[in-house]
């Protein structure tokens, strides 16, 4: 009897011996992580600062990139006309959510491609206006995300040009046609400056070559301002323009606090490194389960005035203490 109980023994030592390592086995086993498609038609250099705005919103809401998230990247680096594809590409995939912040046309693109995969936005124009939702409180389909409303933003730009340039008689705003906020943008500056009293000359540019056309033909004397269209194509090439409008002798005056750090006189806008935190946030309860028609449009209420006394002194321009005082940043 105890000939045969060993036998007996010994097996059942070894199969407690293989059970022990079943659950270390399972843990070594790499755990599928949800993957959010990351839409933009610019560039990941350009976009740093607010990429890290939509990651720290995502890590707030519980998702880690890399420990509890994966992010597949499309840029479109400037040309428009790749989102399509590079939106298709992520359908294709099989993302849990795409997410396009700050890039209007990359929002339209994923709309376009898709009736079924989540996707949020990011954007300072009107969402209803460009298409993306039919209303802000129910949005009703899978599009959903984060607007900074604010209807006079273009009047504002030329009330401060004027605070800026107190002397300034020739206005000019550059632009692009190809963009999908331009139309809106434009009767929104050109209703503002009826209200200011204002003339304004609109010019356009899709290219390089047209840029340089543009400041070309702008007077060279004082009192000649530009006020720069909202637009990712214009965006990437901040540090050009700004270097084109120091070198020619022209104040400008931006959407955005980027142009301002790159060197543009001035900016004023959304803070969209606050809109990429809240997009991120958005991401994050969808692929905890919430329905983006269950998701109202969030209308985000945060502007901020940047000015870069760097560049008033090389443009030889004294900024107003009273516009100094409204200034959130100054940069010197």
């Amino acid at each position: 009897m105890t000939a045969i109980a060993r036998p007996c023994r010994r097996a059942f030592i070894g199969v407690l011996a293989a059970a022990a390592t079943w659950p270390i086995i399972g843990r070594a086993q790499p755990r599928s992580l949800p993957v959010i498609g990351f839409l933009h038609s610019g560039s990941p250099e350009a976009n740093a600062k607010r990429l890290e705005g939509f990651r720290r919103g995502l890590t707030e809401a519980g998702f880690a990139e890399g420990a509890d998230v994966a992010i597949e990247y499309r840029w479109a680096e400037g040309r428009a006309d790749r989102l399509p594809e590079l939106a298709a590409d992520l359908v294709r995939r099989e993302v849990a959510v795409i997410v396009t912040p700050g890039s209007a046309p990359a929002a339209l693109a994923a709309k376009q491609a898709t009736a079924t995969v989540p996707v949020v936005f990011a954007t300072g124009g009107d969402p209803i206006g460009l298409g993306l939702v039919t209303s802000l409180s129910r949005p009703a389909g899978n599009v959903t995300g984060v607007a900074s409303l604010k209807a006079d933003l273009a009047a504002k730009r030329l009330a401060i040009c004027r605070e800026l340039v107190p002397r300034a008689a020739d206005y000019f705003a550059l632009v692009n046609p190809t963009s999908p906020l331009t139309e809106s943008y434009t009767k929104e500056l050109l209703a503002g400056a009826a209200t200011l009293g204002i003339a304004i000359r609109v010019l356009r540019a899709s290219t390089d070559e047209e840029i340089e056309a543009a400041f070309a033909i702008l007077p060279r004397q004082a009192g000649t301002v530009v006020v720069f269209g909202p637009d990712a194509f214009f965006y990437i090439r901040r540090d050009k323009i700004a270097a084109l409008a120091v070198r020619q002798g022209v104040p400008t005056i931006f959407d955005t606090r980027d142009y301002a750090e790159a060197g543009g006189l001035a900016s004023y806008g959304a803070d969209f490194v606050d809109l990429m935190q809240q997009a991120g946030n958005y991401t994050a309860r969808i692929l905890k389960g919430e329905k983006p028609a269950n998701l109202p449009v969030i209308q985000s209420t945060k502007f901020e005035l940047v000015i870069n006394l760097r560049t008033a002194k090389a443009l030889a321009i004294a900024i107003p203490n009273t516009v100094l005082a409204l200034a959130d940043e100054v940069i010197d």
